[in-house]
């Protein structure tokens, strides 16, 4: 599955969830971290679902970039 995510700026570090997946977020110092971090903690909400019967949200969230004048 392919699972889109937000990361944003937070004070000297980052943060990120996934709008598809509640409640599951990361955080770390760089984005690379940031993204290796997100893409852990998305195994494991999943991991953390199945194990308790529920069921698994497909990606549904759509993301795009619209240019407007500053």
């Amino acid at each position: 599955m392919r699972y889109a995510i937000v990361i944003e700026q937070a004070g000297a570090n980052f943060s990120a969830y996934v709008p598809d997946l509640p409640g599951c977020v990361a955080t770390g110092e760089t984005l690379a971290d940031t993204e290796r971090a997100i893409r852990e903690a998305i195994a494991l909400h999943l991991e953390g679902m199945r194990e308790d019967g529920a069921p698994i949200p497909p990606p549904s969230s759509h993301v795009d970039y619209v240019e407007v004048a500053a």
